[in-house]
């Protein structure tokens, strides 16, 4: 790489708006001791999604009458609702409150908050949270002790191919908000793991990518329900095949492109 020549000998006759200031001018003032974490959860107000309030302890907020209110404070792991996938996630599950589901899981957990959801819409059912950051599930082991939340097993896992994930399936809730890359990468897992027209969420994708996620799942048997557009963001409903996916081969976790990419 080239270095940046230094200015000419004659840069005094440079005009003066194009000069540094003085030493003694360029100090800036030191930063005061501000509480940054609490300064920016003052500037998430509640989100209110159905049957749903998330709200921060900046703003706590009392649920609405047969809903639930969840603390989610924003930290290390992603997901207090404020993201318009997250949101998006909760309107699909409130669509599908009607529905019988009793075995629920929720890849890349983040913060918990859409498997709280599934526990609240389905109390008798089996939950299970995962996540690949092992912070995320120590977030979503404190956001449940926090909001009084109970039996959901927790595990840190790279996608749908450990064994614990496989030793629960099938599962006839599956929802997954990460990422257009992971998500292609993943169908044939999640599918899976799947039941048969089990219901898949997914989100994490732009609108511009949505062609490209349902096709990787269409590939595995799985076919469009729904569709929530939310600005830029796009969260879909998915029904698994008749008949439970399995891959036509061996799916190798060190194959899988795109787990960090937004394609």
């Amino acid at each position: 790489m080239s270095r940046i020549a230094p200015p000419p000998r004659c840069w005094p006759r440079w005009p003066r708006w194009c000069r540094a200031p003085p030493a003694s001018r360029r100090s800036s003032p030191p930063l005061g001791a501000e509480d940054w974490v609490a300064m920016s959860q003052a500037g998430l107000e509640p989100i209110r999604e159905g049957r749903f309030v998330v709200h921060t302890s900046a703003h706590p907020t009392a649920a609405p009458e047969g809903g639930r209110a969840f603390l989610i404070d924003a930290g290390q792991a992603f997901g207090t609702g404020h993201h318009a996938t997250t949101a998006g996630c909760l309107a699909m599950l409130e669509g599908l409150a009607a529905r019988d589901v009793a075995n629920a899981i929720d890849l890349g957990t983040g913060t918990g908050l859409l498997a709280f959801a599934a526990r609240h819409l389905w109390p008798a059912a089996r939950v299970t949270a995962t996540d690949i950051d092992p912070a995320a599930i120590t977030v979503t082991r404190e956001n449940m002790a926090t909001n009084d939340v109970a039996d959901i097993a927790l595990i840190v896992a790279d996608g749908a191919l450990s064994p614990e994930i496989s030793a629960g399936a099938p599962y006839d809730l599956v929802i997954a908000n990460i990422l257009a890359g992971p998500l292609i990468s993943m169908a044939p897992e999640v599918a899976a793991i799947a039941a048969p027209r089990a219901a898949i969420v997914l989100a994490g994708l732009l609108e511009t990518q949505r062609e490209q996620v349902v096709a990787a799942f269409a590939g595995c048997g799985c076919t469009l329900d729904g569709v929530d557009r939310r600005g830029d963001w796009t969260i879909l409903r998915l029904t698994a095949a008749a008949e439970r996916y399995v891959p036509v081969a061996p799916i190798d976790p060190r194959g899988r492109d795109g787990w960090a990419l937004d394609l």
